[in-house]
């Protein structure tokens, strides 16, 4: 395309970019511009993946700074599992479950007990489960830069109420609204850095949802390792501070980032998607090359909306699209079924496998580096294998891995059964987090439809706390002294519903590595069976 043509098509644009929810066929019925959105694609498709990295460093930016949001999350998360291992604040809010006649000035003989350990998890799930359903909405409505904009802005307000809480019921309401925002986060986050990189990338970026897991884990294992023998309130107090950290840089950053193309286009902003593409090319990228993207994006929303028409939350569960959601639902639900918990309250269950609350602190803080150096695996792992054997594989090693967990807690207990459910922890925690973690992310990120994409992530999500939720207070009254207390036993309840996990994704996971949005979106229409998507050819030319 010249740059005659190029200069042509943004003016032509420029009288209609304000208008919303317009359709327009340009692409399909102007054989250039359809040529222009082939080649796009097909541009997209021969590039490995370290090229396309280098070439795109604005684009990895900005779905690296959306994915780091989710720190937030987890630091959260991981930081009240932790106060039920630390000494003050078991000795302050917790119940004596010593012995009889007992010291009752030892830390070690008080408890939190079982409802309130998962009212404090829960309500911030609780809160989550909320968000996501207001990220639909306001995503559609504002797009994914305000969106999150405002969760950061509620995050630094909620935050206040959890550091000045002098209860656990005023905790759990502070858990509760610091949830919300969450809920924004984790909604937007792995849609949008799937729309702002190239194909090959998708998968890369949307992992490093997982890598801020982990990172959110590590800071909260330093911090707490590092106050968990104070016998002040600021044990607790000061980590918990430590969520000020994040929000504000990042929101500073993110009034820079560019609003996805796919999202402007869908709103028939074009010009503004234009310079979109422009700022997420590649470095030194031409208005020639930004306009090609732009066709191809466009050509995809068009093709989806002779498909559907305006979105609604309804057309989730209709025809193709129910297909759709239930992938994207069962991959979130998977992820409280394959193990991760014993990781979300990995320093609880070492001291119930024996540990020393120390050393439980020590070996939560290398769990969490473990697991950032198993994420960063993944960026090699998803280069060379496809969604479904790292998904498949994964999960079958943990299932053994779990099962394995439980027979070492059936035999009589010694210190070396103690290490070996100990490491055992481990090892399924690094799996997670080098394997299914990071995967679901990304085929979670390209099931979903670009037309339902902010409703179909925030439904998702939703089926996630509707499983973690009642599973956490199961797993908490696995591990729990005054619940079943029992211990690594636990394991066979994982690794039988990691292994349902297991077998739910042979049969119904498709393989969605290396396809467009177009592609994707016809091998549904199509309804092709998951394990023949690989196998199908899509031509450049087609569009149904």
């Amino acid at each position: 395309m010249s740059s005659e043509k190029v200069n042509e098509k943004v003016a032509g644009v420029e009288g209609r970019a304000q208008h919303h929810n317009i359709l327009y066929d340009d692409v399909l019925a102007n054989q250039d511009l359809f040529n222009d959105a082939i080649e796009a694609e097909n541009v997209e498709h021969g590039m490995d993946m370290w090229s396309a990295a280098k070439k795109h460093p604005a684009a990895c930016l900005w779905a690296f700074l959306m994915c780091f949001t989710i720190i937030m999350e987890s630091f959260d998360m991981f930081l009240n599992s932790n106060w039920a291992a630390l000494p003050y604040f078991k000795h302050t809010y917790g119940v004596y479950t010593g012995p009889v006649g007992g010291d009752r000035t030892d830390p070690n003989n008080y408890t939190i007990p079982t409802k309130w350990q998962a009212s404090l998890f829960q309500s911030g799930q609780c809160g989550a489960f909320v968000g996501v359903f207001l990220a639909g909405p306001i995503t559609t409505r504002l797009g994914y830069r305000w969106t999150t904009t405002l969760g950061l802005v509620l995050m630094n307000a909620t935050t206040f109420i959890t550091f000045f809480a002098n209860s656990l019921t005023v905790l759990v309401i502070g858990q509760a609204f610091e949830g919300v925002p969450w809920g924004l986060f984790i909604a937007n986050s792995p849609a949008y850095a799937s729309e702002v990189v190239p194909i090959v990338l998708r998968g890369a970026v949307t992992g490093t949802l997982q890598m801020s897991w982990s990172i959110g884990g590590i800071i909260v294992a330093a911090a707490s390792y590092g106050f968990n023998n104070r016998l002040d309130q600021w044990s607790w107090r000061v980590p918990c501070a430590l969520q000020w950290i994040f929000p504000t840089p990042i929101l500073l950053l993110l009034l820079f980032a560019p609003e996805s193309p796919w999202w402007l286009v869908r709103h028939g902003r074009r010009e503004e998607a234009f310079k979109s593409c422009k700022r997420l090319g590649p470095t030194n990228g031409t208005d020639e090359q930004a306009a090609r993207k732009l066709a191809m994006i466009e050509r995809t929303v068009e093709i989806e909306q002779k498909m559907g028409g305006k979105p609604t939350l309804l057309d989730l569960f209709r025809g193709t699209d129910l297909r759709r959601t239930i992938i994207i639902c069962l991959m979130y639900a998977s992820q409280n079924l394959a193990g991760n918990l014993i990781a979300n309250q990995a320093t609880y269950f070492f001291e119930q496998a024996g540990m020393s609350s120390n050393f439980a602190f020590q070996l939560n803080l290398i769990n969490s580096c473990l697991g950032f150096i198993a994420n960063a695996s993944f960026w090699i792992t998803t280069k060379y294998f496809t969604r479904r054997q790292i998904y498949i594989y994964g999960t079958a090693f943990n299932v053994t891995m779990l099962i394995l967990l439980g027979v070492c807690a059936s035999v009589p207990q010694n210190h070396h059964t103690s290490y070996a459910q100990a490491c055992l922890g481990v090892i399924i925690s690094f799996v997670f987090a080098g394997a299914m973690g990071p995967v679901s992310y990304a085929i979670i990120a390209e099931t979903s439809s670009i037309r339902l994409r902010p409703l179909s992530t925030a439904v998702g999500r939703a089926s996630y706390y509707v499983f973690e939720i009642p599973l956490y207070y199961l797993n908490t009254q696995l591990l729990n002294t005054t619940g079943w207390d029992v211990a690594g036993k636990c394991g066979y309840v994982w690794g039988g519903t990691a292994l349902i996990s297991m077998i739910v994704a042979y049969f119904w996971l498709p393989e969605l590595k290396g396809r467009s949005y177009r592609e994707i979106d016809i091998l549904f229409h199509r309804r092709i069976p998951a394990r023949q998507f690989e196998k199908t050819v899509i031509e450049a030319a087609e569009n149904d």
